[in-house]
């Protein structure tokens, strides 16, 4: 393909890129549909990122992909990254088909980076400007076919045995015995940065064994191995436990832009926009799911 001269402006129409690479327009659709040209959504029409099309279209002249622009190794049907329990619930309700490997935010989203899932759960929190999800994925993912989507504002905090000793805050927790979650995830991170600023000495404190998941945190004290842990109020409710508020965190999904408009997880949106899905996060407590599905961050 011999070198092309792109328009001077950010986005190329359908019929831009058809004349540009000599193609039907109905070719073109045929692209977009299939994920192997990079195009955007968010107008409600389809629009091709200048940019990103003379990387694919280098990528192509080099021989690298299979010289439609396409990953040599496609993304398999895996939601990545942290522990949701709505979005678990919703993403075997909605029988979308999806399977789903959490190990925490920075995990997920290291995976996703590799192309090892099409999307991950993220609540990370930027110390710096104490903004969420943003920060962190737009220096990880910048060249990542990708969207973040607002998923719901989560009620974090410390979730505590009905009937036993509660604490006021985190700076209360010298004495409990906490059960924590596995370094890197978003919920260890976001508990260091809150504990020092609350001057809390988290090495000093009697710890349960680690847990990977919401749930298993929760059922650690529902079941007496520990005190506390710094959970969800949706679980705690979940188990019939106290819990003590202490921040409101935003959870986020970054989706590969291909796997976006596929069946499955077309199919995962449809069900979140359904009654039965506001219905189940009012049941849980603790959401706030307004504004779901809202674009936080484009690549």
């Amino acid at each position: 393909m011999a070198e092309l001269d792109l328009p001077d402006h950010e986005y190329l129409t359908v019929r831009e890129l058809a004349e540009l690479l000599r193609l039907k327009e109905r070719k073109v659709y045929d692209l977009a549909a299939s994920g192997a040209v990079p195009c955007s959504r968010a107008t409600g029409k389809l629009l091709f990122p200048a940019n990103e099309i003379r990387t694919w279209i280098a990528r192509a002249q080099s021989g690298g992909g299979d010289g439609q622009g396409k990953l040599s190794k496609p993304r398999s049907p895996i939601v990545l990254g942290s522990h949701d329990p709505l979005l678990d619930w919703a993403i075997r309700q909605s029988g979308c088909g999806l399977a789903t490997l959490h190990d925490g935010s920075n995990d997920g989203l290291e995976r996703f980076t590799t192309g090892e899932g099409i999307a991950a759960g993220l609540h990370i929190l930027d110390a710096a400007t104490n903004l969420w999800n943003v920060p962190a994925v737009s220096k990880a993912a910048s060249r990542q076919n990708a969207v973040l989507v607002r998923f719901a504002v989560r009620r974090r905090g410390l979730v505590v045995r009905t009937g036993g000793q509660v604490p006021d805050s985190l700076g209360d927790l010298e004495g409990f015995r906490l059960v924590p979650r596995q370094a890197g995830s978003g919920t260890d991170t976001l508990l260091r940065h809150l504990a020092e600023r609350e001057g809390l000495d988290l090495g000093a404190l009697d710890l349960a064994e680690v847990a990977r998941t919401e749930d298993e945190a929760v059922e650690a004290v529902r079941r007496g191995a520990a005190d506390t842990t710094f959970g969800l109020e949706a679980v705690a409710r979940s188990y019939g436990l106290d819990f003590v508020p202490v921040i409101d965190e935003e959870f986020a999904l970054l989706v590969d832009r291909k796997a976006w408009f596929e069946p499955p997880f077309q199919a995962l949106m449809t069900f979140c926009a359904s009654d039965a899905f506001q219905a189940r996060a009012e049941a849980y407590g603790g959401y706030d799911i307004e504004g779901f599905g809202a674009v936080q961050w484009n690549a």
